[in-house]
């Protein structure tokens, strides 16, 4: 089945169940979803407007709902149409609550209350926007993370995904005739890492850049030789100093970022400081 109709229900803003879908159907090739995204569905008339949906667009249901009662007409009229349908979040939640011997609060949109965690994220994010591509260099040891690879290496998408987990993390270039600010060899606090990438992909992506600019000019930002060699210098780079490297060539953002995490956990553990908390977004 290459196309099929995929219904997100929400009690929320459907953030998560969107997130569960997309890391599950990645494992699957050649299907491409028709999303029906429902959010905020708490009262019987907006269940009822869903259900109304469902049965027009009949497919897979996946839904994210708290309260007992909607939970239980969005699984009664699924039945009824004959379509598929899985609570994400109740299997877990049920699993915790043995686990813990408690009960947990059926309060929609709890995980998006705004509390410390939602501002560490905005604060983040303000943080990787105003430190996006060397700008700013003056108050990077503010940062938990710094990242540093030569043109279209993920740099910036990196920043923005851990920084939507409630890390700071900057990002500079490394440009050719261009040195690097001095300001980041002196820096103690944020984990610096390197990304590179084979110089094959870099060329094609590169490459595939500059048509999107309209450039089909010979320059050697594209040019193969040009490329090793900027992927060359920067790896010395990152020996000299003994920066730990993540190559990027055949890893997704959030795979890149994951490995970061992990060396930043790694990093403070070393040091003996205490494991920050950081949000799941």
């Amino acid at each position: 089945m290459a196309d099929f109709h995929l219904h997100l229900i929400s009690d929320a803003t459907g953030e998560t169940v969107q997130s569960v879908s997309r890391a599950c159907l990645v494992q699957f090739e050649n299907v491409t979803p028709v999303d029906h995204l429902w959010t905020l569905v708490r009262t019987e008339r907006q269940v009822e407007k869903v259900i109304a949906g469902i049965e027009k667009s009949p497919g897979l249901v996946l839904f994210t709902v708290v309260d007992e009662d909607i939970r239980d007409q969005i699984q009664d009229a699924c039945r009824r149409i004959g379509v598929p349908c899985v609570s994400v979040l109740q299997p877990i939640m049920v699993a915790l609550g043995h686990f813990l011997n408690t009960e947990g609060h059926a309060e929609p949109g709890r995980q998006h209350v705004l509390g410390t965690e939602y501002y560490a994220r905005i604060a983040a994010m303000d943080y990787a926007m105003a430190h996006d591509d060397g700008q700013a260099t003056w108050n990077l040891e503010e940062a938990d993370v710094l990242l540093i690879g030569v043109s279209r290496t993920s740099k910036t998408p990196t920043c923005i995904y851990l920084a939507n987990r409630g890390i700071k993390a900057a990002n500079i270039p490394l440009v050719t005739g261009v040195e690097v600010p001095d300001e980041v060899f002196t820096l103690k606090k944020p984990l610096i890492v390197g990304l590179t990438k084979d110089t094959k992909s870099l060329v094609q992506v590169r490459r595939n850049r500059l048509k999107m600019l309209n450039n089909d000019s010979d320059t050697p930002y594209a040019d193969h030789d040009s490329v090793e060699a900027e992927v060359i210098r920067a790896k010395r780079l990152f020996t000299r100093y003994g920066w730990p490297v993540i190559d990027v060539s055949r890893r997704s953002i959030e795979e890149t970022a994951a490995a970061i995490m992990t060396l930043r956990t790694q990093r403070l553990e070393a040091m003996g400081t205490p494991l920050p908390e950081t949000t799941s977004g």
